[in-house]
């Protein structure tokens, strides 16, 4: 079940689902602006049209056309020069949410924490090995 909460866009109160982010009249509106965008897209035209030009086109926000994509109501594959940015540096993309560079530099930093600690674990045990002998005092 959702829960109450309020539209981000009118600050009218609603029940919010995993489907359902905005109040009624907002979605009704979103829904306009989705047929707006989708009757521009499905002109044989128009398909090749990047993201600046949709917005031009249609009037209908960047942030919006965004979410049709994230939510996959905008099929990307049919549409070769839209994406929707990186969640780190903001680069074009077309699928997951990391550009290739991001996700090899993280991948990077992860093995380095694994290297690191299995230096850090071998001195430790290293450590608990050492034996330390004590010379008796001469007599």
């Amino acid at each position: 079940m959702g829960e109450l909460a309020n539209c981000p866009k009118c600050n009218v109160l609603f029940v919010q689902s995993q489907f359902r982010t905005v109040c009624d009249k907002c979605f009704k509106e979103e829904e306009q602006a989705y047929e707006t965008v989708y009757k521009f897209l499905r002109k044989r035209e128009n398909r090749k049209a990047q993201l600046d030009e949709v917005v031009d086109e249609t009037g209908v926000s960047k942030d919006l056309i965004l979410k049709f994509i994230r939510q996959g109501r905008i099929q990307l594959i049919n549409f070769p020069n839209l994406g929707y940015p990186c969640e780190k540096c903001g680069r074009t993309i077309r699928e997951d949410r990391l550009c290739e560079d991001c996700k090899e530099g993280i991948h990077k930093q992860i093995h380095q924490l694994e290297q690191e600690k299995m230096i850090s674990d071998r001195n430790k045990h290293a450590a608990r090995e050492t034996t330390f002998y004590s010379q008796s005092p001469k007599k």
